[in-house]
């Protein structure tokens, strides 16, 4: 049958050093699709000074065409975590776009169109060790103040998951944010833990690092008092985790926190820091 290079519109690169991952032919399909081709680049995909809300009094654009752009954007997101928070930040607002939604959007197309090459390298003759990383802004949302909870995992110091998803409730404070949003990377963890398994492989108080002091302490601390009395018990699930080793939540300081790339947008030089931190590159 030959050797993987393709596979529903994610190019495999495979040499004697690892495996490289891409979309760009992808890329160059969809921003033919959507006129694009022709465009200017942007060196980010989101601007540090957005101010996206569903509020905006500019005017309406076609709904059809703004979901069409979107969901080509979010397959992309399957090898390009350097656009999730941007997508995911553009998707609240398929109801109803408008022309400042619609100028975000092809920000990011932009984006692609100076980086279509960009994708992940996975170096062979790793270690499996798991590690992650948690992160939250705090009301980021500009008019419900809800905020945004963002995680990445690495298994042989390989990316393998990340998510950026909005929080379901407003946080009063930032503590409660970062541990929400622990929570909920806890559970993506236990899930690669679960698939690991299946390899006879088991993993124990696997490293999760957050740069918020009090959310750690929250979790190793599971005693209520009147700051974390109201938080959902569903939340609280990690701190059973914690008791039982499966998880162990540690300081990170902020410079280092990788999952800071799925809550919120950069400047060029620490967007690029981030996202070749996180083992992005382009290849060939």
């Amino acid at each position: 049958m030959g050797e993987l290079n393709f596979f529903l519109g994610l190019q495999v690169k495979q040499t004697a050093d690892g495996i490289f991952l891409n979309q760009s032919k992808y890329i160059q399909d969809m921003l033919k699709r959507f006129d694009m081709l022709s465009s200017s680049s942007a060196k980010t995909p989101i601007s540090t000074s957005h101010n996206l809300n569903s509020e905006s009094e500019s005017e309406p654009v076609d709904q059809h065409t703004y979901r069409a752009m979107i969901g080509s954007l979010m397959y992309l997101t399957t090898s390009r975590p350097d656009i999730m928070f941007s997508v995911c930040l553009c998707s609240r607002y398929q109801s109803a776009p408008k022309e400042s939604h619609m100028k975000a959007v092809k920000r990011i197309f932009k984006y692609l169109k100076g980086q279509p090459k960009l994708g992940l390298w996975y170096a062979k003759n790793n270690d499996f060790s798991l590690v992650a990383y948690t992160d939250s802004d705090y009301g980021g949302c500009y008019l419900d103040k809800k905020s945004t909870s963002g995680g990445c995992q690495f298994l042989g110091n390989r990316l393998v998951s990340w998510q950026c998803k909005k929080q379901t409730c407003v946080s009063t404070s930032t503590a409660e944010a970062e541990y929400i949003a622990a929570s909920s990377c806890c559970g993506q963890v236990l899930w690669i833990q679960n698939q690991m398994l299946d390899y006879g492989i088991t993993f124990l108080e696997t490293p999760m690092y957050a740069d918020n002091t009090s959310a750690i302490s929250i979790t190793n601390n599971p005693v209520k008092h009147s700051k974390t009395k109201h938080i959902e018990i569903r939340y609280h699930f990690i701190r059973d985790c914690a008791e039982k080793k499966l998880i162990k939540l540690h300081k990170v300081h902020t410079d280092l926190q990788l999952a800071d790339l799925f809550t919120k947008a950069f400047d060029e030089a620490r967007f690029f820091f981030l996202i070749t931190a996180i083992g992005m590159m382009n290849f060939g």
